[in-house]
């Protein structure tokens, strides 16, 4: 196993690198000079070049990007165009709060998408299968910021039951464990979660079908295990496929939640790189993105190791 994980390891440094030159490249060729929104319109041509000089934008691009490299290695990302401050003193804090809301989400996708995989699984070919299918297929479809909207204005306009947008009555940008922030969270939970409970319940029911299918299974029955006792080896052996579906959902959860965040005000990554992609923050941008791009090289690897523990039959050289 350790080997393996070395080898994934070094398997990782180009990955990096090349996911690197992707975000550098794709920030500075969208359209648009992140100059012009700091600077007032009648900024002098000695002014702006100044302030290009100052953020290294008066370089060719690859020795931008080089630069950026070198700065990235040691752990700065740079600096925000529009506030001036560190790029890691603003993406620490929404990093964080996105993790929190994803943690949520993905553990409400999974207790609902296994709990209905299985049943469907279990129940193959019979309407209850149908059913729990048909509602797979309705939430994966389902847009996340129609789905947001939607529950904004059942729950918090005509209900009054829920707060709309933000993580705190007072407006507080840092997620702390109270009733007001946890009032705050449960609409976009329940909005983000909705997705990867669809894909879930599909995988589980497609693997727990698998399983049942099987001779060992029907061999077990016939030793008279009951269903309880069967349903568990089951469990055991759908394990690493749904681990796996998980763990990658959590990633895609990580870096897909710009719309949900935007709607609900939450200020995580997605809420993060929307702003910065209005006022032209490069810096936050290439941070950002930089940083979500390994968390989910990060996730498949530990999705790896999780697989080799749960079931030693996964071998991997």
């Amino acid at each position: 196993m350790l080997r393996y994980l070395l080898k994934r390891l070094l398997y990782s440094l180009p990955i990096a690198l090349g996911v690197s030159l992707l975000c550098f490249a794709l920030v500075h060729l969208a359209p648009g000079d992140p100059i012009n929104a700091i600077l007032p319109e009648n900024a002098t041509p000695e002014l702006i070049e100044q302030v290009k000089a100052a953020y290294g934008f008066d370089k060719p691009l690859p020795v931008q990007f080089l630069i950026w490299l070198g700065n990235v290695l040691t752990g700065d990302l740079g600096t925000s165009i529009v506030t001036r401050r560190p790029v890691l003193s603003e993406l620490g804090p929404a990093v964080f709060n996105s993790l929190v809301l994803a943690g949520v989400a993905i553990m409400i996708a999974l207790i609902i998408g296994t709990t209905l995989g299985a049943i469907a699984g279990k129940t193959k070919n019979h309407y209850i299968d149908r059913f729990v299918t048909g509602v797979s297929i309705t939430g994966v479809s389902l847009p996340h910021y129609w789905l947001g909207m939607v529950l904004i204005v059942i729950f918090s306009v005509e209900l009054n039951w829920l707060p709309a947008s933000g993580m705190g009555s007072k407006g507080s940008s840092e997620f702390n464990i109270s009733i007001d922030s946890l009032l705050h969270m449960i609409l976009p939970a329940i909005t983000l979660s909705v997705i990867p409970t669809g894909i879930i319940a599909r995988s589980v029911r497609a693997s727990v079908s698998d399983v049942m299918n099987q001779e060992f299974i029907q061999a077990l029955y016939a030793k008279g295990l009951d269903n309880r006792r069967v349903m568990i080896h089951v469990a055991k052996n759908a394990a690493p496929t749904i681990m796996a579906i998980m763990g990658l959902q959590f990633a895609q959860l990580m870096g897909g939640s710009i719309l949900v965040e935007t709607v609900f005000a939450w200020p995580g990554t997605g809420f993060l790189l929307n702003t910065a992609i209005f006022t032209r923050d490069l810096p936050i941008l290439q941070g950002t993105i930089l940083v979500l791009s390994m968390f989910f090289v990060a996730m498949n690897l530990l999705v790896d190791m999780f697989q080799m523990l749960v079931d030693p039959r996964v071998k991997r050289s």
